[in-house]
């Protein structure tokens, strides 16, 4: 990870397992004395993601391309007033690769930028930002969050575990400060593991995904939520055609595209 003046630069590996409580209590057991966790410990990650009108972004992204990229802004909790500390990000991947830069910025500076054009002090990743924000014509779209266990290698600082569980979303009232309130993605009984590494994978954490038979999974919190209102909307349109002998389903199969696999 790089520093510049108010910015964070990652580059790194970010593969992604959905586990059991089963497995998930399983792994602590088998390798809870190797990790440690962060300055933040238990926290509930509050999120804003960015997409325009169309729904560019995400629909890119479902595409699996070699190259995409996401603009989101972040919070540890909900703030408490506008100037609470938030994370303006910028996400790209590129072949399996993630950079992500991010600026730290009070949520009274955000809202100055993005509701009123008033831009923050100048920096090469705030220019990134506003060249993607401008080019996209993004802004924030939905709200994601979720509770989160965040650990590092006790070996290895740079290697790091995510575990969140008990996702929720809203469309409505997007703003990090309106609570963390949301629907149910997926069931409580599930955790979604993130593992963010620069290099291999330590022989510890590699025998016990085997003995646990925990692989990797295609997941995007954004993705699979756009997916389930795809879904969604199909079913309401059936039930429309149904009752009318009109079958509007045709609108929304070339966008929803494979949402079983949610």
């Amino acid at each position: 990870m790089a520093i510049t003046q108010k910015g964070f630069i990652f580059k790194r590996v970010e593969v992604k397992y959905m586990l059991t409580d089963e497995q998930y209590e399983g792994l602590f057991k088998m390798i809870g004395d190797k990790i440690q966790i962060d300055e933040y410990g238990l926290s509930t990650i509050c999120n804003l993601y960015f997409d325009n009108t169309n729904d560019e972004l995400i629909k890119t992204s479902l595409d699996k391309p070699k190259y995409k990229e996401k603009v989101r802004l972040r919070s540890y909790g909900v703030p408490k007033s506008l100037n609470s500390k938030v994370f303006l990000e910028i996400k790209k991947k590129y072949q399996g690769i993630v950079y992500k830069r991010r600026v730290s910025l009070t949520l009274r500076e955000v809202k100055d930028y993005i509701e009123n054009g008033v831009k923050p002090k100048d920096s090469q990743i705030l220019r990134e930002l506003d060249y993607t924000i401008s080019h996209y014509r993004i802004f924030p779209k939905i709200f994601i969050a979720y509770d989160r266990e965040a650990y590092y290698a006790k070996d290895d600082t740079e290697f790091r575990m995510t575990f969140d569980k008990n996702i929720r979303y809203r469309r409505s009232d997007v703003k990090l400060e309106a609570g963390d309130q949301g629907t149910q993605l997926i069931d409580h009984s599930y955790h979604l593991l993130e593992v963010k590494a620069g290099g291999a994978y330590p022989e510890w954490l590699i025998k016990a995904f085997s003995e646990l038979k925990i692989y990797p999974t295609s997941f995007s919190k954004y993705g699979a939520i756009y997916k389930k209102e795809m879904l969604e909307r199909l079913e309401a349109a059936s039930a429309i055609s149904s009752v009318t002998g009109y079958n509007p389903n045709t609108v929304y199969r070339n966008v929803a595209g494979s949402v079983q696999s949610v």
